[in-house]
């Protein structure tokens, strides 16, 4: 058998060179302040996950319109499942008019909205050529053929234990566990992944059954065991028990750093999350945040 390996001393001078350089990774920013420090970038797979209705698609939506605003040059491909894009729309347009989701739901625009939702639009618009949704079969190979189509730099499956992989595999967490080897693939070839993923309920202090914060960590992702290894960062979402604004991401794995925690808001109605820079903003009342959002998110 013919050996494989690589002396280091053929890969020093190369790599002595990059150190120097002063040149640092490729990342995709998807926000201002405490967000900055998400990594997403060439070559990474993040995993988020989080319970029912603790905003994970809100936040990775977010996340990416943002990062297409700040990198004038990057594509995106949004692979979900359970939305169409014109819901997953709406909920954009929420967010970046100030106007809730209610409203733009239920198709109530009025006069009084117009501005805002001029604003809103505007900002949709200037992202909506680099931006793509895929549509059915929810298969990996169709992400892949879309992706390459597409030509995206961010893909984002939604969620991976709904998405097929190429083959014939005996149970869920095989599916999982080749579908993440795919995404390894992808990452390899220089593609950003973030990849959202159901979690399993788990037990508090108390012995009770739950999504809370207190229970859940890399073991409770579903068909965790490849996730785990294959995410060069891992993040919960996990809601306050105390008040259903306050939301912690709990950074579960860091492969190439710190692990560090973000408290942030969710403005529910806005479908809009707010990094809590401060521990002191945690005592203010969520209309406090409402007005002071804008200026946080650098919105009109």
């Amino acid at each position: 058998m013919k050996t494989n390996y690589q002396p280091a001393g053929d890969v020093l001078d190369r790599w002595r060179d990059d150190v120097l350089s002063g040149t640092p990774p490729t990342f995709y920013p998807i926000g201002a302040g405490e967000l900055e420090r998400i990594e997403i970038g060439p070559g990474l797979v993040t995993l988020l996950g989080g319970g029912p209705g603790s905003g994970k698609t809100a936040f990775v939506m977010q996340g990416v319109v943002d990062a297409l605003r700040l990198t004038p040059t990057l594509r995106a491909l949004i692979c979900n499942i359970e939305m169409p894009p014109s819901v997953l729309l709406d909920r954009q347009l929420a967010r970046l008019s100030g106007v809730d989701l209610t409203t733009i739901r239920y198709r109530q625009v009025a006069e009084e909205h117009a501005e805002r939702i001029d604003v809103g639009l505007s900002a949709l618009t200037d992202v909506c050529e680099r931006l793509a949704f895929v549509r059915p079969p929810f298969t990996l190979k169709n992400v892949a053929a879309a992706a390459d189509d597409f030509d995206a730099g961010l893909i984002v499956l939604d969620y991976i234990q709904r998405i097929q992989p190429p083959g014939e595999h005996g149970d869920k967490r095989h599916a999982v566990d080749a579908t993440m080897n795919y995404l390894r693939e992808f990452a390899d070839a220089g593609i950003a992944v973030i990849v959202v993923s159901a979690v399993g309920r788990s037990k508090d202090s108390r012995g009770r059954s739950s999504y809370s914060g207190e229970g859940l960590s890399l073991a409770s992702f579903r068909e965790s065991s490849e996730l785990e290894f294959g995410a060069d960062d891992a993040f919960i979402l996990t809601p306050d028990t105390t008040n259903e604004a306050d939301v912690i991401l709990r950074h579960l794995k860091s492969r190439n750093g710190e692990c560090r925690d973000l408290q942030m808001m969710f403005d529910r109605p806005l479908q809009r999350f707010i990094p809590v820079e401060d521990p002191l903003e945690a005592d203010r009342s969520q209309s406090d945040v409402r007005n002071s959002i804008s200026t946080a998110w650098g919105h009109p």
